[in-house]
């Protein structure tokens, strides 16, 4: 169904290990407008499309997110990579480290586990994509955010590729084929 290429699409090579800065990334994992809700709002929405086009581009940007939560797994398992249990409690995140030691979870960054009720998904294309979009720039804003809070340039160089505008772009071109379809 997919080639798959064992490399991201961005090299991650983070050099110094911070579980603060982890604990703050985990809101793109497993947050509400992290890589992992839009990749199942975007696979899930794609059903209900009602042309290719609209199928095609969910599953392609949908696909490209699954990636884009393998880059964020990345960062967060070598921020933490040989950290111990004190390290994690230090900065203020030993309750997830009793739960989950070095491993990856998907929680934001205050360590609520994901839940599928942070999408949508309505069978209604324009209501969809204009969800699309504004999670998009949820996401986007997230992203700028973390910027703020973070001084390592290792993971600043990889979460500025991810913030990219693109997707929104793209959705926003998709609403506009819907909304002339319905003229």
């Amino acid at each position: 169904m997919f080639v798959f290429e064992k490399r991201t699409q961005i090299p991650v090579c983070i050099k110094n290990r911070n579980p603060r800065l982890a604990g703050i990334i985990l809101e793109q994992y497993g947050g509400a407008h992290g890589e992992l809700s839009a990749a199942l709002r975007y696979l899930s929405q794609r059903f209900t499309m009602p042309d290719n086009m609209g199928k095609g581009l969910l599953t392609d940007i949908g696909t490209e997110e699954l990636g884009h939560l393998e880059i964020i797994g990345s960062i967060v398992g070598q921020l933490t990579d040989g950290e111990g249990a004190k390290s994690f409690d230090k900065y203020g995140n030993g309750d997830y480290y009793a739960g989950h030691a070095n491993g990856v979870y998907p929680v934001n960054a205050a360590g609520v586990p994901f839940s599928a009720a942070y999408f949508a998904v309505k069978a209604d294309p324009i209501a969809d994509i204009v969800e699309d979009m504004a999670a998009e720039q949820k996401a986007r804003a997230t992203y700028d955010n973390i910027l703020r809070l973070s001084d390592d340039p290792d993971v600043n160089e990889v979460i500025k590729f991810l913030r990219e505008v693109v997707h929104f772009q793209r959705f926003g071109e998709l609403l506009n084929h819907y909304q002339s379809s319905i003229k």
